[in-house]
């Protein structure tokens, strides 16, 4: 029953990151988390999202701002260096309070951020933070879409270049997260089944959420992408309260 539910999630999930970009990654961490030990959901999220991003950016490869991508990972790669050094393990409530309070990144007011990706410095500070981010809460979209704010990029270079650098990202979460497990033996995570199941649909998911993303406009595009992960968020942080109880 675990297995389906994880597989049926990663096809939605996909469905939503196509359209949106970051509310996919929201959900099925959180949704991976209902089910599975902490480590062993940051491990499957990084996994599935690995594969999600990377097809995404794969579709969409002609949108990709390379000069962002390579400048992100450079700093990615310190993020990942200098989290297992610290070896940060979250608690289950500390993770739904994380998930909970990070969509809310997306109300900043935009007259606040001076970012733009696609300056160097900016891009660096991306990739240290996002991943960082990532690897503390499980999700990071909310911050790595402030990064992108005041580019001049369409909505299709956005999803194709956000989902290109979340490829460096979530193989920092494999890495930091699944060499504890592997070295511990500790069981936990899902059957292989249920990746082999997953993957392709997740793929499926993306191309049916690309179809949508070219039918929408890119004012309603950021409104709905706002929206969608507001809600996730609040529900995040009631789960994250009713733990503590």
């Amino acid at each position: 029953m675990t297995g389906a539910f994880i597989v049926l999630t990663a096809f939605v999930t996909a469905f939503l990151s196509g359209i949106l970009g970051m509310a996919g990654g929201l959900v099925l961490m959180g949704a991976l988390a209902l089910v599975l030990p902490v480590s062993a959901a940051f491990v499957t999220h990084g996994i599935l999202q690995l594969v999600a991003n990377g097809w995404r950016a794969v579709v969409h490869r002609q949108y990709v701002d390379w000069t962002i991508l390579r400048n992100y990972a450079v700093a990615s790669f310190a993020a990942a260096a200098l989290v297992s050094l610290v070896g940060y393990a979250p608690s289950r409530p500390m993770l739904f309070l994380l998930l909970g309070l990070v969509p809310m990144l997306v109300w900043l007011p935009r007259k606040w951020i001076q970012l733009d990706a696609a300056k160097m410095p900016h891009a660096m500070i991306s990739g240290f933070m996002v991943t960082g981010l990532n690897l503390t809460a499980g999700v990071a979209g909310p911050l790595l879409d402030i990064f992108f704010v005041r580019t001049a990029l369409t909505r299709h270079q956005i999803v194709a270049t956000k989902a290109a650098t979340q490829v460096f990202s979530h193989l920092a979460k494999i890495l930091v997260y699944g060499a504890p497990l592997l070295a511990a033996h500790e069981r936990g995570m899902p059957p292989l089944w249920v990746f082999v199941l997953a993957i392709p649909l997740s793929m499926v998911g993306t191309i049916c959420g690309g179809w949508v993303l070219d039918r929408i406009s890119d004012v309603n595009f950021k409104r709905y992408t706002a929206l969608v992960v507001t809600a996730v968020g609040i529900g995040y942080l009631v789960k994250a309260a009713q733990a503590w109880m």
